[in-house]
């Protein structure tokens, strides 16, 4: 049978398929997936940043320089560069039930073993350890979202996930700076702590995964027979059109030089929000703040985040022009970067950081809707993978670079230039970008 005739059948099926109501529909999905896949997502973020949190105290009971602990914790980047591929591919084998399960428990676990580091050399292992373990587990949401949200419901499922960064900023920074104030509990250090009790709610939710995480709509027992087959038509019809205009191979992927754009843009991206994510708590130590006042300051900028995002998706979702969102998030974040590197006030120097941070969500839950739009089947495991893994290298250069520009230089101010510099770069490559979902490979 032909590739035309395959794709006039599906949507023959789409089309003698009983009337459904779409936005009632898709909402039950919605409410059904999307708030525990955003808890598990808050976790996942926490536990990638806490570590922030933790350097306040744990540097100097380990030893750490500024460049040793730039380094460790951005090798949790590498371990996950390596990993995140196989990863996604292994989802889109067994699904994502029993492969996010997987990862959740096991980055749980080895983010508890985190809390008994004793020097720089068992710091960087234990962070490269829990990147190998949580790889995979972002693209394969992204994946997961391609077997459940057609069209613009992938983009606004997309946007409700990545919430999930403010939220974990907001709810974990005041959690991790009165956490380190429980110093001496059960014989620990504050830090350990922080790092522990943090770590279970991810072995919790894995545990869950099992049996709150269906694989395809087919599987859903709260959708009626109806539901299902029309949503599934729908998937399909659309899956099949991406394919015949992007292919939906592994190769396809590898070969689309797009993928390898929006990789770029990412890696810049990622260097600005994890850069700040991890180094945030140090910069604010300094205008001479208690641990637990560090944690509520360090809320207010994801708390605005927080809405700009929201408000900054749902104006690219009505536009027909989402990349020049994407990219004027990313501006605005480069120049009040920029901006704050050379103000000494602490309330000038934190809105003008609020300012960036708010731009890099808002970039963050615009840009994810790119690659969806035009990667479907082994091409969507692969090139969603690709995009992360390779956009991931950005959060361990960010953070190394950062601490060895700090050591060399004894302040935040060239650091913060380094980081306004490669966001520039990632609006530069995002609008020579264009729009993938327009053109043919």
């Amino acid at each position: 049978m032909s590739q035309a005739q395959d794709i006039g059948m599906t949507r023959d099926i789409a089309t003698h398929a009983p009337a459904i109501d779409e936005q009632n529909t898709m909402k039950k999905v919605m409410r059904r997936l999307i708030p525990f896949i955003l808890l598990c997502y808050v976790v996942s973020y926490l536990d990638r940043i806490n570590v922030g949190f933790a350097a306040l105290t744990m540097n100097k009971d380990l030893g750490l320089t500024p460049s040793q602990f730039g380094l460790g914790a951005g090798l949790f980047f590498i371990g996950y560069f390596f990993f995140e591929i196989p990863s996604n591919l292994a989802l889109h084998r067994f699904g994502a039930r029993m492969w996010i399960s997987r990862i959740m428990i096991s980055w749980g676990v080895i983010s508890m073993l985190t809390a008994f580091v004793v020097g720089p050399k068992s710091f960087a292992a234990a962070r490269f350890f829990l990147g190998m373990a949580e790889a995979g587990f972002t693209p394969g949401i992204y994946l997961y979202f391609t077997q459940w949200f057609p069209g613009q419901w992938r983009g606004k499922a997309t946007a409700f996930f990545l919430v999930g960064i403010p939220i974990a900023n907001i709810i974990g920074s005041p959690l991790s700076g009165a956490l380190m104030e429980l110093h001496g509990m059960w014989g620990f250090k504050g830090w350990q702590v922080l790092l522990l009790l943090e770590a279970l709610p991810a072995v919790l939710l894995g545990v869950l995964c099992l049996f709150l995480l269906p694989d395809r709509p087919s599987q859903a027992s709260w959708l009626s027979p109806q539901e299902r087959q029309w949503l599934e038509s729908r998937l399909d019809a659309e899956q099949n059109t991406l394919a015949a205009r992007h292919g939906n191979k592994l190769r396809d992927a590898f070969t689309n030089w797009r993928v390898f754009a929006l990789a770029g843009a990412n890696f810049c991206g990622i260097i600005g929000s994890l850069s700040i994510g991890l180094w945030l708590p140090q910069i604010i130590k300094e205008f001479g703040l208690p641990s637990h006042q560090v944690g509520l300051v360090a809320a207010v900028p994801y708390i605005v985040g927080a809405v700009a995002m929201t408000l900054w998706a749902r104006l690219a979702n009505k536009s027909e022009q989402r990349l020049l969102f994407v990219a004027g998030a990313i501006v605005a974040a480069a120049v009040s970067l920029a901006i704050s590197a050379f103000l000494h006030d602490p309330l000038l120097k934190m809105l003008a950081i609020t300012v960036a941070v708010a731009s890099i969500l808002s970039f963050q839950a615009t840009f994810w809707a790119i690659p969806s739009g035009f990667l479907t089947g082994r091409a969507a495991a692969g090139g969603l993978a690709l995009i992360v893994s390779i956009g991931n290298l950005g959060g361990f250069v960010g953070p190394s670079v950062i601490g060895f520009i700090r050591e060399a230089t004894q302040g935040f101010t060239y650091p913060l230039i380094f980081v306004a510099g490669a966001l520039l770069l990632g609006a530069v490559i995002t609008l020579a970008l264009g729009d993938p979902s327009r053109a043919r490979q």
